[in-house]
């Protein structure tokens, strides 16, 4: 179900070809045992008369690989293979010292040629200027690994469109049996809904206080809505700390998809926050330059592009930040016949970019602020529509950022939909997870 997931969610998602790395223990035994194999292979080739048995072994693999790749309706191909490629028939050959390796090869290289892609002509073309039989041998395995990889990719191309059609009840039927083999599974999930509910209670209660003189606690205040308590769990995934506390157990496919969104966010919020301290101290006539202001945010875009790693240090980052934001202000006011900033804005337009390593500083906040609520804005909550007890999305109006957020508009963000099944009680979050396999699908970021 991963699998199938990401490929319904990742319009990207490709197949990659296994590569270890150069000093892992695993690479070092896999190239030790391969060696020895081709180097056994060359020693029997090298006998006085050659001894052909496992030389007619990888041939039969070959053949196995090659008939893998056709198509159910490539009958004159399969028969030419079959016939070509007759292990029998080789075996007597090799027998009779009748067996001619290379014709063999020429042949193998030649339907490689017309089954790969277009990608692997010039992999193939290379084969034929092999001329000794264990390098050519080993170069066509490298060759036809690649082959299964390209139609494995192939496959996946093929069937996306089939899974996308039914994804929904795919993984909303494999959910419910994992729920009844496993019926207290949801404790992480239960605790998050529950969270969201709460916030969501509280901030309806800040908002709307009693009245002084007005008795309060006259009736049941009712619950939040299902669908508003949601979105707004998912909200708070943005904000996860992912160290200390365990991720949901619906979401757990899209663990490193939300920490990327989480981290890409983080990244627009300090340079939101960057471009609005610097506009602030920066003359009319150069603020609203759109060139200025595009090079300026590609700068700090390119500065903070390691944020994601463990050894990026934000306060260092933010340093050379800041004294190439003042470097870049300078250089564009004396173009437009400003002075440049003295040495005093300088100082403190510098203190105010590093100031903002904290999470917590005022100007991250808001900036950080509207983009959330721009999310929100986003969220489908407002087009969800019930449709004979089914939660289903209703079509979707194009939108307009949110006022103040076009300076990083060009990065865009998370704009989720969420997918609800039945809601047979909408004031029990546990059935709300309980009976429906909710997940997010991830449109691509603009």
């Amino acid at each position: 179900m991963t699998i199938a997931h990401e490929i319904v969610i990742n319009g990207d998602f490709r197949i990659k070809p296994v590569e270890l790395p150069e000093d892992s223990l695993e690479k070092k035994v896999k190239d030790i045992v391969h060696k020895a194999f081709w180097d056994c292979l060359s020693v029997q080739l090298c006998e006085d008369p050659p001894t052909y048995d496992r030389a007619i072994k990888l041939v039969g693999e070959i053949k196995e690989t090659l008939l893998s790749f056709l198509l159910p309706g490539h009958t004159r191909l399969r028969n030419q293979i079959t016939e070509v490629l007759d292990l029998d028939l080789i075996k007597q050959e090799a027998e009779n010292g009748a067996l001619d390796i290379s014709k063999l090869a020429e042949f193998i290289i030649g339907m490689m040629g017309t089954l790969c892609a277009p990608v692997r002509d010039e992999e193939v073309k290379k084969l034929k200027d092999i001329k000794e039989i264990v390098p050519l041998f080993r170069a066509i395995f490298s060759v036809l690994d690649l082959m299964k990889v390209d139609m494995a990719n192939f496959a996946v191309s093929s069937i996306r469109p089939h899974l996308m059609q039914q994804s929904v009840e795919y993984e909303r039927k494999q959910f419910q049996e994992f729920l009844e083999k496993h019926p207290n599974s949801l404790d992480f999930v239960t605790q998050w809904l529950e969270e969201a509910a709460d916030d969501l209670m509280n901030q309806k209660y800040r908002n709307a206080l009693p009245a002084v003189g007005e008795a309060s606690g006259s009736g049941d205040s009712p619950g939040p809505d299902p669908v508003a308590v949601q979105n707004y769990a998912y909200l708070k995934l943005l904000k996860w700390d992912h160290l200390h506390r365990p991720f949901p157990e619906t979401v757990l496919m899209d663990h490193s998809r939300f920490q990327e969104f989480q981290l890409q966010l983080e990244q627009l919020t300090v340079l939101g926050a960057v471009l609005l301290v610097t506009f602030s101290m920066a003359a009319p006539g150069i603020s609203s330059r759109a060139d200025f202001a595009e090079k300026l945010k590609m700068i700090v875009k390119i500065l903070l592009t390691d944020m994601h790693l463990p050894s990026f240090h934000l306060e260092d980052a933010l340093t050379t930040v800041g004294e190439k934001v003042c470097l870049e202000v300078s250089s564009c006011l004396s173009l437009c016949g400003f002075s440049p900033l003295t040495t005093d804005k300088e100082a403190v337009l510098k203190g105010q970019i590093q100031a903002m390593a904290s999470p917590d500083n005022p100007i991250r906040r808001i900036v950080e602020v509207p983009k959330v609520q721009g999310l929100e804005s986003f969220w489908v909550a407002e087009h969800i529509r019930v449709v004979d007890g089914w939660c289903t999305p209703a079509p979707r109006e194009q939108k307009l950022l949110p006022s103040g957020l076009s300076p990083t508009s060009a990065y865009g963000w998370l704009l989720p939909t969420l997918h609800l099944y039945p809601l047979s009680d909408p004031l029990l979050y546990n059935k709300l997870v309980n009976l429906s396999k909710c997940f997010p699908e991830f449109c691509e970021l603009f």
